[in-house]
């Protein structure tokens, strides 16, 4: 589904990512963990061209995303609230997207409804602008932004972060359930372990910019990178 192929990212004298060789299977539940600066923000912008690599080539489905635009029908993201049309307020993100995606609006009240104790009734109906929405509401937005159009492959950059306790565990849920009823591929940047562990089939350690550890026993997962971040 997804191959890095030679991939390396340099600004000047510093490399900041050199991963010879990345692939991820279909329907998998990919985690990317590793300290600030480790290269994982880097590495999502360049598989999804935002950021073009120094060298190497990523491909979805087989197509280079530097040189094709077919994987961007298959592929939903959300890395930060720029993503977001701010001016907006929810609904009308909504239905933007939908337009977009040339959905019905039986179809749009489908998805979000999959949504709806995850929004905990703090964004749909309401007038607010999405810039005025708190952390954690941006990150709802962006999430069932990112799942809209029946996506194959999906990326979220920490998407735990700024969520409460329980929307955080209805997160793990609507991944837990995407992946097993629509078979999406999940790339997921996280600090945080116990969650990633949780929900994730493979994780993959970045540290300065290099892939040093690509775990797939769960069972031993979270040791490992306990372990690894306590020294």
């Amino acid at each position: 589904m997804i191959q890095v192929k030679d991939l390396k990212k340099q600004y000047k004298e510093t490399v900041v990512l050199d991963v010879p060789l990345l692939e991820i299977p279909k329907s998998e539940c990919f985690g990317l963990v590793g300290n600030n600066g480790a290269g994982k923000t880097t590495l999502f912008r360049i598989m999804l061209d935002l950021v073009r690599a120094s060298q190497g080539k990523v491909e979805i489905d087989g197509k280079d995303v530097s040189k094709s635009e077919e994987w961007k029908r298959v592929t939903g993201a959300y890395l930060d609230e720029h993503m977001l049309l701010s001016y907006l307020t929810a609904d009308e993100y909504f239905q933007t997207l939908r337009k977009i995606y040339g959905l019905s609006e039986a179809d749009l009240q489908l998805h979000l409804f999959k949504f709806t104790e995850f929004f905990n009734d703090e964004i749909v109906g309401k007038k607010k602008y999405i810039r005025d929405l708190s952390k954690g509401n941006l990150k709802k937005v962006g999430i069932a932004a990112a799942l809209m159009g029946n996506p194959e492959v999906v990326f979220l950059d920490e998407p735990f972060e700024n969520l409460d306790p329980s929307s955080q565990i209805r997160l793990k849920k609507l991944i837990l359930q995407e992946k097993q009823n629509s078979q999406v591929t999940f790339l997921i940047s996280s600090h945080d372990l116990n969650h990633v562990t949780e929900i994730c089939d493979r994780i993959v350690l970045l540290e300065k910019g290099k892939i040093i550890n690509d775990l797939k026993d769960k069972s031993e997962m979270l040791t490992e990178l306990d372990a690894y971040f306590t020294g």
